[in-house]
Formats: C-alpha cells, structure tokens, sequence
C-alpha cells in the first residue's frame, strides 16, 4: 500500500507523516512539502491514498485532490484541515475523509477504516505476476517461479489473462495448441502441462493459486499481485508501466489500452 502526505508547513508534515506511520506501519508512506512533487511521485510509481492538507500555498490541497483524480479516479483523498469551514469544492471531490488538525494516529486509524475505496491487501499475495512485456512469475520476496515445461507455463499465463473465469480443458487446449485437431495424445499432452503447472506451483506454496473443477480451471485473482489486474483498477504505477506490449510471448494474448482509458 503506498500512502502520500503533503504539507508546505515542515512541523505540520512530520506530525502527519509520523501518525500515518504509526497508523499503518506496513505501508509505504512518502512525504512532500511541495504539491508537484506528490503529483509527479503519483504519476511514476502510483498511489493508493494521498493525505493533503487543504491550504497550501501556490496549489492549494483542492486543485490537488483534481490532478490526483485525473491520474487515479479510484484514489482515497483525504483532507488535513486546521479549518472547521472545508465544504464547497472539497466535497464536491467525493473526498474518502477529512482530518481536523492536529493529526494524530487514532484520527488517521478512523479514516483508513472507511475509505471511499477500500484497498486490497496483497502483502499476502502468494504469488507476484508479471504480464506487461514478457509474461513472468515470481514469489513474494522476489524469486522466480521456476516451471520445467515452458507450456506449463503458458497453460497458467492463459488462466491469469481469463481473469479467474473457468476454463475448460478443451477451451486451454485451443490456446495451447493453435490450429491442431483435438485428439487423445494431445490431450494428454495438455494434462502433463497442466499436472507440471500444479507440481511447480505446490513447490513455492501457492497451489492455491488455481482452482480445479470438474475438467476445467481458473486462477484465484485474490491470492495474485498482478500488474494487469492492476491496470484495471487504474493503479497509477501499472498503467506507467504498460509500455504496449503484454504478454508478448504468447499469440493468444490480446490487449487492448483504449478499452481501459475511454
């Protein structure tokens, strides 16, 4: 979870900063005494809340929260404010919360309890996916997945690009398989794929990763920390990595930017 704080008061900014810490000291927290600076650290690397204090000189927390929308409308803002009049353009932004200086944890507690837009944890993600360039797997500290058949391989990038949708072997088979006929040896072809998938993902401890069902399958995009998904949810860090390719590897593998920025 990455959070940002802003304030052009150096005081202010450590008592805010400090009780985010102190709040939430598994996340990611960076502070700014310069609005610029928190927007262009949003753009780059994404963010997923943003405290800003509403009366800054220069750009002032409002015009902010606007330029923080346009990159993630799905942003938690909250507003810091030594002022009890903070209506008008500031609710106007749907902001998830408003804190009443001076900031403490237990007020920054009550706010990061009732976000606007709740987050989804993914420091117990099982697995780190890479589809954005080549198609990749990695455990949570970083190590690859290492899957012995490069068709193991694919068989489980097709489930993560399925999204968690069910797919039935034979719908797996055309993916892999291209143009050939759906015969008995390439069926069991694709069941030694799929049964070396299993063996390589049971080795880093994220069997739980698929879900199997009667003659077909699907991944379980909770228990992922995909870029894709990512994208989707217009992260502001994935959709700076996207550089027009996604899972290059793979001819199935289709994606289109548009869909996801009309």
């Amino acid at each position: 979870m990455r959070i940002m704080c802003v304030d052009d008061e150096p005081l202010a900014l450590q008592m805010l900063e400090s009780s985010v810490k102190k709040a939430k000291p598994d996340a990611e927290v960076s502070a700014f005494r310069k609005p610029r600076e928190l927007l262009d650290a949003a753009k780059q690397s994404g963010c997923d809340i943003a405290f800003l204090d509403i009366h800054m000189r220069g750009m002032n927390g409002v015009e902010l929260a606007k330029e923080l929308k346009a990159v993630n409308p799905k942003m938690n803002i909250i507003f810091v404010t030594g002022f009890s009049d903070y209506t008008g353009d500031a609710m106007s932004l749907h902001a998830s919360g408003y804190i009443m200086k001076p900031v403490n944890k237990e007020k920054v507690e009550r706010e990061l309890a009732d976000l606007r837009f709740p987050i989804t944890p993914k420091s117990n993600a099982l697995l780190r996916v890479q589809c954005f360039g080549n198609f990749d797997v990695f455990t949570p500290d970083g190590a690859h997945v290492r899957f012995e058949r490069s068709k193991a391989k694919e068989v489980f990038a097709y489930l993560v690009h399925k999204q968690g949708s069910s797919c039935t072997t034979r719908e797996i088979f055309a993916a892999i398989f291209e143009d050939e006929p759906y015969e008995k040896k390439l069926q069991n072809l694709l069941q030694t794929y799929i049964y070396a998938m299993i063996k390589s993902l049971k080795a880093v401890g994220a069997e739980d990763a698929v879900v199997r069902s009667y003659n077909a399958l699907a991944v379980n995009p909770d228990v992922l920390d995909c870029d894709y998904y990512r994208f989707k949810e217009l992260d502001a860090g994935a959709v700076n990595a996207y550089q027009n390719e996604y899972m290059s590897q793979y001819y199935w593998a289709d994606f289109l930017y548009d869909d996801y920025m009309d």
